[in-house]
């Protein structure tokens, strides 16, 4: 054995070792790239989620650029990775470092990850992007069609999709255990920032905006409104979160998705990929303090699906969500669908005729079957999708893995997967805000009943933004 030969093989026994990175249906992994070939990564966001994003690809690739409209933000990133150029807008760092850059990571709030993402799947890049994939069902359609018509590999922030127990759980389901399968139940306990009834309409007042921050490149494809600073410094130069930036964008309807879609793509991630759903024939939904300015302070939305197949986990089935406090109390599933468990903050019921599969857990990472003695003994199938078992940082390992074998299909939560989850929980929203039972027309992405639901549906960019 050649000592070139023996250190290419250490080198890929130990990034292997580091990922907890197995495969159970035979593919293999290329060889690993010398350290003048590693990949070139872009981070567009790095403070918040963006900022363990950034870090966790810094240890599979280089940073070379990185982007933020926060300055704070932004710095402080720099001083870590200070070989990295810095930017402001994407736009320009993409026309500066097009050919420079291999992969890029999207962490920036809902309503600019499809442009961003957009422009750089069209510049042929590999993009992985926090969950939800988008703000708009449509921008959903686009980059679902639109990474597989450029053959890039793509990953959703869904973290939870690369835990062991996910996968244990979507392999139990499919293998009939628990019956066919006929209504899942997913309830979260967001959403955890202020929205309706706390704001029901945007302050009417504009206050300076802090030095840190770009404002007009914050609102990006956004509709232009004031910056309101709310509860943060009047002088704008200390930190706290203000109305809208940071995190506090999540209610309003111009920048966030609400509870839904905060937490739909992590929580009903694991009951949509086990029964292998496509298209709703239906969505409505039933909420409260409904406004056009915020996320509703409770809402119950059900999707129905058709049967797409003769296994048991293809069968017709009704999907229902639960969000935020009714009247006062949590809006959860009825309680007799818990059999005497203790409902937890979040969780997903997946009910069959045999049994149901419990999971008190976010992201799917954890569950059990229901009735416990009927399953007493009970053992998984064979296991017939990868383990990864490294969740957050694995799940950015199981993207550069597909990556560097050129094969999208190895990330779980690829675009094809993750653009169709994503539609689907938008969808809710569309129905909120139009208060209406919605014929949905999937292969043609409209509300067949329902033209006022357009707007929702494909909202219109600010002048100057485009995908």
């Amino acid at each position: 054995m050649t000592r070139r030969s023996s250190r290419r093989q250490f080198l890929q026994q130990s990034v292997l070792s580091g990922v907890g990175f197995w495969v159970a249906g035979g593919l293999s992994r290329a060889d690993s790239k010398s350290p003048n070939e590693r990949l070139n990564f872009a981070c567009i966001g790095v403070g918040g989620k963006g900022s363990s994003d950034t870090d966790h690809v810094a240890a599979l690739g280089n940073i070379v650029a990185l982007c933020d409209v926060d300055s704070d933000f932004l710095g402080a990133k720099a001083q870590k990775y200070p070989k990295a150029k810095t930017y402001v807008d994407f736009r320009k760092m993409f026309d500066e470092m097009g050919k420079e850059i291999d992969a890029v990571t999207v962490s920036t709030p809902d309503h600019t990850h499809a442009v961003a993402s957009v422009m750089a799947l069209r510049l042929g890049k590999h993009v992985y992007c926090q969950k939800p994939l988008t703000h708009s069902v449509y921008e959903a359609r686009v980059m679902r069609e639109l990474a597989a018509k450029m053959g890039v590999c793509t990953q959703m922030g869904n973290q939870g999709t690369a835990h062991n127990s996910l996968r244990t759980a979507v392999e139990i389901i499919r293998s009939g255990a628990i019956g066919p399968v006929r209504e899942v139940h997913v309830w979260t306990n967001r959403p955890i920032w202020p929205q309706a009834p706390t704001i029901m309409a945007r302050p009417k007042i504009e206050d300076p905006v802090p030095e840190y921050l770009n404002w007009d490149l914050w609102l990006g494809p956004a509709p232009y409104r004031p910056y309101s600073h709310g509860n943060a410094s009047a002088d704008g130069k200390k930190r706290k979160r203000g109305t809208y930036h940071d995190f506090n964008w999540r209610g309003w309807w111009d920048f966030g998705t609400g509870a839904l879609g905060d937490m739909g793509c992590h929580t009903a991630n694991m009951p949509f990929m086990a029964l292998e759903l496509q298209y709703p024939v239906t969505v409505e939904a039933e909420c409260g303090d409904l406004n056009p300015e915020t996320c509703p302070s409770w809402a119950t939305v059900v999707w129905e699906f058709p049967k797409r197949g003769d296994g048991p986990h293809q069968q017709a089935v009704k999907f229902f969500w639960y969000e935020g406090k009714k009247n006062g109390v949590k809006n959860l599933p009825p309680k007799e669908l818990f059999q005497g468990e203790n409902p937890p903050g979040s969780g997903a019921l997946v009910v069959g005729d045999k049994g149901t599969l419990y999971s008190p857990s976010d992201y799917g990472g954890t569950f059990k079957l229901l009735p416990a003695k009927e399953f007493e003994g009970y053992k998984p199938p064979p296991p017939t999708l990868p383990r990864n078992g490294k969740e957050d940082a694995g799940h950015k390992a199981e993207w550069v893995e597909a990556i560097r074998n050129k094969k999208p299909e190895i990330a779980l939560s690829n675009f094809a997967y993750a653009g169709l989850l994503t539609e689907t929980i938008l969808l809710g929203n569309v129905a909120m805000r139009v208060g209406k039972k919605l014929q949905w027309d999937g292969p043609n992405c409209r509300a067949s009943n329902c033209p006022e639901a357009d707007i929702y549906i494909r909202r219109p960019y600010r002048q100057g933004w485009t995908l």
